[in-house]
């Protein structure tokens, strides 16, 4: 009775603070122009389908361009997508080389985007936009370099604004204890090599998955570790061998990641490239978070030694309310 008691008040609280705690979904923005002639462009353009602003997000053409027959907008899981042809009459036969692309909105909506222009000659280049940076002059010459510094920013961006990814991390900390060592180690090892190997198999076209059950699925796998951190006995297969729900469980968010790398989209021609610097990028934003959570613990855990016992279940039922509000939100999305 005092457990459940407990989860209840946690389900309640979390609902409460719901609004400030939204767990992650597949919908960066993108705007995608892909060259058809000298003059001519397809553009595809995703927004998120909730935002933080009524300013709407909207692309920013060089002069001489105007856009044409533009589809219905349509929604794609959590996001929206318009298409539409994009004309340039300009003199030179450089097209939108030395052109500059931009996107208004960012600063009002708090967001980046991602801007990606492939060229008929194969080139393609690839800029991350923000509310600092909201214009993107297209050079003569892609860089690697470059995709390797965004898609870095963007694995970073995705682990950070997904809290789902980041709780289930948090609970694999409580899992195994901030002072484990090696044992510590070799959980998060085995929980990056699961999400490594799944973001890797979906985004090279070796597995497809559907996108809502999966989400629901990682909203599941954060509730189940909450309810084994919840167990009195303090035993069971988990705490004796916590590796293998972590490389288990990373198999599931490593397609949550994959999901949003899709919605991105790669650079033809830099696929390997720039996957293996979007997944550098989680590491780095995951060893981040990690290095901050146990950098708080030295500092509070000595003044917190005396309740440690009385508060350890705080965060243990927070993580089981907001899983199971994520589970119910996202249970709801499979219904028919």
């Amino acid at each position: 009775m005092k457990y459940f008691f407990r989860l209840t008040v946690s389900i309640a609280a979390s609902l409460l603070l719901s609004h400030t705690a939204q767990a992650h979904l597949f919908a960066p923005s993108l705007l995608k122009v892909s060259e058809v002639s000298t003059q001519s462009y397809n553009v595809v353009w995703k927004t998120p389908v909730k935002t933080a602003s009524n300013i709407p997000l909207r692309p920013i053409w060089p002069e001489g361009c105007e856009t044409q027959t533009e589809s219905t907008p349509r929604t794609e899981g959590t996001g929206i997508v318009s298409s539409w042809k994009l004309l340039c009459d300009q003199s030179d036969t450089q097209g939108l080389i030395g052109q500059v692309l931009g996107i208004s909105g960012l600063a009002a909506n708090r967001v980046s985007a991602m801007v990606i222009l492939n060229l008929r000659d194969g080139r393609s280049y690839q800029q991350v936009l923000t509310a600092e940076n909201s214009e993107f002059r297209v050079p003569v010459e892609p860089i690697q370099r470059q995709i390797m510094t965004e898609y870095s920013v963007l694995g970073a961006e995705h682990i950070w604004g997904g809290i789902d990814h980041l709780m289930f991390v948090f609970g694999l900390l409580l899992l195994v204890g901030f002072g484990a060592g090696w044992r510590l180690i070799g959980t998060l090892t085995a929980f990056t090599l699961g999400h490594s190997i799944t973001l890797s198999l979906v985004t090279l076209g070796f597995l497809t998955f559907p996108v809502l059950l999966v989400e629901f699925t990682i909203a599941l796998s954060i509730f189940i570790l909450a309810l084994d951190l919840a167990r009195s006995d303090k035993g069971g297969l988990f705490r004796r061998y916590p590796w293998w729900l972590a490389a288990g469980f990373g198999l599931l968010h490593g397609m949550g990641f994959a999901g949003a790398l899709a919605e991105i989209g790669l650079p033809q021609g830099s696929v390997p490239l720039a996957l293996l610097f979007f997944n550098l990028g989680i590491e780095l934003g995951q060893i981040a978070f990690i290095l901050l959570l146990l950098g708080a613990w030295q500092l509070a855990k000595r003044p917190l030694l005396p309740w440690q016992e009385r508060l350890l279940p705080v965060p243990v039922y927070t993580l089981g309310g907001l899983s199971a509000m994520w589970c119910i939100e996202r249970g709801l999305l499979l219904l028919p």
